[in-house]
């Protein structure tokens, strides 16, 4: 029988850019085998080498995970649906024991002003003084200023939260504006901290906010997150993403995450005291640049507004004890089509950090576990800078660029080079010449490194990535080129 498969934005480059498809079987093993038989190319990102289903995907029959099922052996109905979920990444009442806690939600007090400020919430039963008092206590920390971290900023601070702590080390840039509502076009060029800050303030001059300009890493995790009540993950890496996770499960405290992908969008909370953690959905990282971050892959404005403001609703509820927070469910937004579906969560009693023998008992290399090295994907000998490209150029070297873009990127800018894209690579690689020096590019050098990496393995050996891409050509040669 035919079941209809759900295919994420990431993975429908392999499935002729259409996001359901059709495979024929009575099981979840055959349906992904006829799967992969019709769509060669996603067969390596769905399996790995011994044929066995990789664990940063998995796969939901209807809204449950066939781990918990019967795995491949999982038998369908005709009404089935199976989904492709790989990894892009009622209310907790305060514990009673936690005396110093309540004894500070009690004695805080709201001013007149800040009575006015917040009626709306006053009068609703299940906020009211008490759960105002809840949020003026609480201490949540964002993990970025970013995409995420502006609704979320801007709604914590508005609902009245007393204390919000940032983390982040970057500055505002033009490509920011179109998505990032804390940082103005005056921004450009300013600490996002500092501009963040700013607008806060603005919009609830009652919130402490507590800056802190670093990097998260294993060294200063424990430090920063041990202060606050939960966390509220808006990053966009994996690394990141598995410390913030990690300092959680070890610190028992909640964090709300959110990921955002062109135009879909996941929502969850993970709390290690009573339902899984990110690496019971995701027990291992994808390979560097098999899921494109933003800067390379692109998202929709609005998006993060609304993943970013389903973030703050979650933690908002976790501070007051109302509602059913997503614990044990992930919530998918697909904007294309205005749908929100919703997914079980399991709690993997293996998991190596919240399962019942945990094997993680400290922070460790998050680096090294998302198998990112100094290149990503290449030795040093197999890059050129941008003006290495130029210098080679203007001694009328012959030397054939490639690019790995899309169309539409190249109608943005370009190096008059061959466009072939990186999802078309393997069907046209007859059109190239190995004989010649090649150089390959993209927008930022990601794809162009799987490009470079495909065309070694496929014997070409006078080929080089073009470190920075087309944005950094633009940067640093040409700057009337545009940047994107």
């Amino acid at each position: 029988m035919n079941i209809k498969v759900m295919i994420p934005t990431p993975l429908r480059q392999y499935t002729d850019k259409q996001d359901t498809v059709e495979a024929e079987g009575s099981t979840a093993g055959e349906i992904l085998n006829d799967l992969t038989q019709k769509y060669s190319l996603l067969r390596k990102h769905l399996f790995n080498d011994n044929g066995e289903l990789r664990s940063y995907v998995n796969i939901y029959v209807n809204d449950e995970d066939i781990r918990y099922l019967q795995k491949s052996n999982t038998v369908l109905n005709e009404t089935d649906t199976i989904s492709i979920i790989p990894s892009i990444a009622g209310g907790i009442e305060i514990l009673e024991e936690e005396v110093e806690t309540e004894k500070s939600i009690y004695e805080a007090k709201l001013s007149n002003d800040e009575i006015l400020r917040y009626s709306r919430h006053l009068i609703m039963p299940e906020v009211g003084m008490k759960g105002q008092k809840k949020l003026k206590s609480a201490k949540v920390l964002m993990i970025g200023a970013g995409g995420l971290g502006s609704p979320l900023g801007m709604y914590l601070s508005a609902a009245g939260v007393g204390t919000l702590g940032i983390v982040d080390f970057d500055v505002v840039d033009e490509t920011n504006l179109q998505r990032q509502l804390l940082h103005y076009s005056r921004d450009v060029g300013r600490p996002k901290l500092e501009s963040a800050k700013e607008k806060i303030n603005n919009i609830n001059p009652n919130v402490k906010v507590i800056l802190y300009e670093t990097r998260l890493t294993s060294e200063n995790a424990i430090g920063i997150i041990s202060d606050y009540d939960l966390v509220v993950d808006g990053t966009d890496n994996f690394p990141t993403r598995y410390l913030v996770n990690d300092t959680c499960v070890l610190l028992g405290k909640p964090s709300v995450y959110g990921s955002i992908f062109r135009f879909e969008g996941q929502v969850t909370v993970f709390d290690p005291r009573i339902g899984p953690c990110y690496r019971c959905l995701y027990p291992t990282p994808p390979p560097p640049g098999l899921v494109p971050s933003c800067a390379e892959g692109g998202v929709i404005g609005v998006l993060p507004g609304i993943i970013g403001s389903l973030q703050a609703l979650e933690a908002i509820k976790l501070i007051i004890g109302e509602g059913n927070p997503l614990i044990g469910r992930l919530l998918l937004f697909d904007a294309m089509k205005l749908n929100f579906r919703e997914l079980k969560l399991h709690k993997n009693h293996d998991c190596p950090v919240c399962g019942d023998n945990p094997s993680i008992h400290e922070l460790i290399d998050y680096e090294e576990f998302c198998g990112i090295t100094a290149n990503d994907f290449l030795g040093i000998q197999d890059v050129i800078s941008v003006s290495g490209l130029k210098e080679k150029l203007d001694n009328n070297e012959d030397i054939f660029i490639l690019d790995v873009r899309e169309p539409h990127e190249y109608e943005i800018s370009n190096l008059n080079g061959y466009l072939i894209p990186l999802n078309d690579l393997p069907d046209r690689i007859n059109e190239l010449d190995s004989s010649r020096e090649m150089v390959v590019h993209c927008k930022m050098g990601s794809r162009s490194a799987q490009a470079v990496e495909f065309l070694k393995r496929s014997g070409f050996t006078k080929v080089k990535n073009l470190t920075g891409g087309i944005n950094a050509w633009a940067e640093k040669i040409d700057t009337s080129m545009p940047i994107y």
